[in-house]
């Protein structure tokens, strides 16, 4: 069985990110084609198994690394939807009554019952904050709240 240190393994992993690629499948195979021997490298399962249960340690790298370079100028704020049920049947739920709520989305023009999740993310793709809110919570609410705990010099919105 092939030895992967934690911090080889977050470090690699982190790179992708930066790099840009969204499929873990895509990103094993460069990696495995590019900067290891097939040998040298644990195989994709295994790779994305320990990337998992790193995650909130990467997390942390990432948010860091995002927070403190200098070339992340812009951000971008917007929210979508976590549809729960369907309007019709949001008075028979029971789970998440205390929680959820109804909302509209208006870039789909319906109403729904369920959360909203708003995110900040960087022109480097890099998700800086999230929130999961009830679905009545306005954007401008909890935007201008994400935006003081992680100040851009531009954030781009569509309240």
């Amino acid at each position: 069985m092939l030895k992967q240190t934690d911090d080889g393994t977050m470090a690699i992993h982190v790179l992708g990110k930066l790099f840009g690629f969204t499929s873990e499948r895509a990103w094993h195979r460069f990696v495995v084609g590019n900067l290891f021997m097939e040998e040298s490298f644990p195989e994709r399962s295994r790779y994305n198994h320990r990337c998992r249960s790193l995650r909130w340690s990467i997390k942390w790298i990432r948010h860091r690394l995002a927070k403190r370079g200098k070339h992340h100028v812009h951000a971008v704020v917007d929210s979508l939807p976590i549809k729960w049920c369907h309007y019709a049947r949001a008075s028979r739920i029971k789970r998440f009554r205390e929680v959820a709520d109804m909302g509209y989305c208006a870039s789909k023009k319906m109403f729904f019952y369920g959360f909203k999740l708003h995110i900040q993310i960087t022109d480097q793709s890099l998700p800086m904050g999230y929130v999961v809110t009830a679905a009545s919570y306005h954007d401008r609410i909890v935007a201008e709240e994400g935006m003081t705990q992680l100040p851009h010099p531009y954030t781009l919105g569509d309240m």
